[in-house]
């Protein structure tokens, strides 16, 4: 992710959720005419979709999330304060699902359900 895009976007990553890892990848590059690669961490794979200094997102074998109330997760920029913007989750209404952790080479993020019951993702480039 480019320090602009970390500094000037609000969503700057989303997750697809897929039952078949290559068959969704097969499918997503075909239909949106891009490049992908597959990386692991953790002992987990998925597909990156190309993105050269913008926005980007991944395709993750994750069935269970494959729903109306699941699906595609955001990733909402919160521009470097991400213990701030959690301890504001639950004076919001909202809670946290996942604590911070590290997304491998990609900053923290840490799993949110918002006042009204929708899941996203807070990310940013460092723990702080």
């Amino acid at each position: 992710m480019s320090d602009f895009n970390s500094r000037d976007n609000r969503a700057v990553w989303f997750d697809i959720s897929v039952e078949n890892l290559d068959r969704a990848q097969a499918f997503y590059t075909a239909v949106l005419g891009i490049k992908e690669h597959r990386e692991q961490f953790e002992g987990y794979s998925f597909y990156v979709l190309a993105h050269s200094e913008g926005n980007g997102g991944c395709v993750v074998p994750r069935k269970e999330s494959i729903s109306g109330a699941a699906g595609i997760l955001v990733y909402l920029n919160v521009d470097g304060p991400i213990r701030d913007a959690c301890a504001r989750v639950t004076k919001q209404g909202g809670r946290i699902t996942q604590e911070i952790h590290a997304t491998g080479p990609h900053g923290f993020r840490a799993m949110v359900v918002d006042s009204k019951g929708n899941r996203i993702a807070l990310h940013s480039t460092t723990d702080t």
